[in-house]
């Protein structure tokens, strides 16, 4: 009886502390049409502080997204244009001489920003992507001898054309996973189109409105945190990820030669993050297993590596984490 008193009590302070969701979707919707998905996954990611991976064609409004989320939250925002001849310095800053001072100064680079939008992530070497892991993991830039921390909110969206692979360099592994998750964006609607072929001729394109400021975003990570989570669900998600490392223990011994590596613990803790950062944003104060079943393939397809055999018989990542919702059981 207490327990249910606490989720009610829960349930109420986070139906009044999430308000503001409806407030950033209701602008985010005055300038990018559609693409809920989208929307969803930068408040899942903001939300639970992780960094997300976007993949789509170009064209779709995804560094108008990050922008116009960054303008919401009244924060800096950077867009750094990955390219084959850019130099870790360019990314996170360099030591110059300064004559005046007649000593080493720092110059900070673009990374130390609130929201920073590595636009084809994969056109860029591994020396570059590698200067963006330490930013990424450990909140902190290394220039010199000093270590630099970066302010909060910290956040990175990266994108990557699925479609143009020459001259790109793909993402190794670890990186990959340094990404909370990995949303493939899709074209509009023919009616969503129509409203984005207006509001691009109009006279006056719209602009959000700047609603929140950082400390709010920082104050309501600590109070998704708070969202409960039931062991059931804790059981739910480990089962979900050990299917993937396991598949003949769960009733999937077809996917056997089809896994070459299975989710990371990181798995593990973005999908129960990701799942309160869920339920925080519908206005509920505990998960729900839809939850888990609605941001799962987000989180786990870019961890989990793929044979050459599931490649040859077309298997993708998307269709091992529906059988595996398929099979695992729901609490």
């Amino acid at each position: 009886m207490e327990q249910t008193a606490d989720i009610r009590i829960l349930n109420e302070k986070i139906e009044k502390e999430s308000a503001f969701v409806d407030i950033i979707r209701m602008e985010m919707g005055k300038v990018i049409i559609g693409q809920k998905h989208l929307t969803d996954s930068l408040l899942i990611g903001l939300l639970a502080n992780g960094h997300i991976l976007l993949e789509g064609v170009p064209g779709l409004a995804k560094t108008l997204a990050i922008k116009s989320l960054a303008s919401i939250i009244d924060a800096r925002f950077n867009r750094i244009q990955f390219t084959p001849d850019l130099l870790p310095a360019d990314l996170i800053g360099t030591m110059v001489y300064s004559q005046k001072k007649e000593e080493f100064i720092v110059k900070k680079g673009p990374i130390f920003a609130n929201f920073i939008l590595a636009d084809e992530i994969n056109r860029s070497p591994a020396k570059v992507q590698s200067a963006l892991l330490e930013a990424m993991q450990e909140r902190q830039v290394t220039i010199g001898e000093s270590t630099f921390r970066l302010g909060e909110p910290f956040m990175v969206m990266a994108t990557q054309n699925p479609i143009e692979q020459e001259g790109t360099y793909p993402l190794p592994e670890a990186q990959v996973d340094r990404f909370m998750l990995k949303v493939l964006i899709d074209y509009p609607s023919m009616e969503e189109e129509r409203l984005i072929v207006r509001e691009n001729i109009a006279k006056d394109f719209p602009s959000a409105n700047r609603v929140l400021k950082p400390e709010d975003i920082i104050r309501a990570r600590e109070i998704v945190r708070e969202v409960y989570m039931d062991e059931k669900i804790e059981s739910y998600i480990l089962n979900i990820v050990f299917a993937s490392r396991n598949p003949a223990k769960y009733g999937l011994s077809g996917f056997t030669n089809m896994i070459s590596y299975g989710a990371s613990p990181r798995a593990s803790i973005y999908l129960a993050l990701a799942s309160k950062a869920y339920a925080f944003i519908k206005r509920r104060g505990y998960v729900i297993p839809e939850d888990v079943r609605t941001i799962c393939a987000d989180v786990m397809r870019h961890r989990i590596g793929l044979t050459y055999e599931a490649e040859a018989e077309n298997i993708n990542q998307d269709k091992i984490i529906a059988e595996i919702l398929n099979t695992v059981e729901v609490p």
